[in-house]
């Protein structure tokens, strides 16, 4: 009672009973979404601009957590004896899809889950009836449509800064990314790659001519790249790859599949990384992963 007391305290918009938090998560209490297809910019900055206040239930190794915010102060409450770990704020994603979004679904699902310490704040795709535009709706999520008549880069960038956006992924995005978006999110704009880069990447490569060309080479390996996003197709600092073979008598249906799965679990670990601060940079400017489990382990 005491600790759902201090809550209503910071946050007098929760309307979750909270003497239940320690066996289910809160549900988000968030601002009415319109019913168009996507946000117009004006729509958007409105729903940006309201105080919601969001109560979030986590687990962070054996210790939970509840954190309540909203866009003008931010409480952060232990049920337990604090961590290194637990202290890290949970970020807020924003990501860009132009079709299915099956690497968008698997983020989205493993934040729900709670392995990825962060929130997908709203989706951004130039086709409104695309499959991931699609799930984010029924999840949610609002959704930009970019580019668009009526939203300038600079536009882009105010409603992601509104929303307190900390992380860009592209999945499947193949749009190139406005420059003004990459200086104001420097180092903070990832992407995937059905390749291993820098072989097989570039302006043209994307989806199954990716395959095709890895088959069409005799390349014996390939699979998914992360990176960082610079100003040019593929050419970002590599944050992480996972080999998978070439068969012999590999079709790029067959190859896409293999890599695709692997795709899933690699953007995942990459984005829990991102989220729990464990990205280093070295002296040259390559970034690499602290390991979870042993802070010393570089990868």
């Amino acid at each position: 009672m005491e600790v759902r007391n201090l809550l209503l305290a910071v946050c007098p918009d929760l309307s979750v009973p909270l003497d239940r938090y320690g066996k289910q998560s809160c549900l988000i209490k968030s601002p009415q979404l319109p019913s168009s297809s996507y946000c117009s910019f004006i729509q958007f900055q409105k729903l940006a601009s309201k105080g919601a206040c969001n109560c979030i239930t986590y687990k962070v190794s054996s210790r939970k957590k509840i954190e309540c915010s909203g866009n003008l102060e931010r409480g952060v409450f232990t049920t337990e004896a604090s961590n290194l770990s637990a202290q890290v704020r949970r970020k807020k994603l924003a990501v860009f899809v132009s079709g299915g979004g099956s690497n968008f679904r698997s983020i989205h699902e493993a934040s729900i889950k709670g392995s990825i310490h962060g929130d997908v704040s709203v989706l951004v795709t130039n086709k409104s009836n695309c499959g991931g535009a699609e799930y984010a709706r029924d999840n949610g999520i609002p959704v930009i449509l970019f580019p668009d008549d009526g939203l300038s880069p600079g536009d882009l960038v105010n409603s992601l800064r509104s929303l307190e956006i900390d992380f860009i992924l592209l999945a499947g995005y193949l749009k190139l990314i406005p420059v003004e978006l990459i200086r104001a999110y420097e180092r903070s704009v990832i992407n995937i790659h059905p390749s291993l880069l820098p072989a097989f990447g570039g302006k043209g490569y994307y989806g199954m001519k990716v395959h095709r060309a890895v088959i069409a080479s005799g390349a014996r390996y390939s699979g998914p790249t992360i990176h960082i996003v610079d100003e040019h197709y593929d050419t970002g600092r590599i944050l992480g790859q996972r080999v998978v073979p070439v068969l012999p008598n590999d079709t790029a249906e067959q190859l896409a599949a293999r890599v695709l799965k692997e795709e899933h679990r690699l953007y995942v670990e990459v984005v829990e990384a991102l989220c729990e601060e464990r990205i280093v940079w070295r002296e040259d400017g390559v970034p690499l992963i602290r390991s979870k489990e042993d802070p010393s382990e570089l990868s």
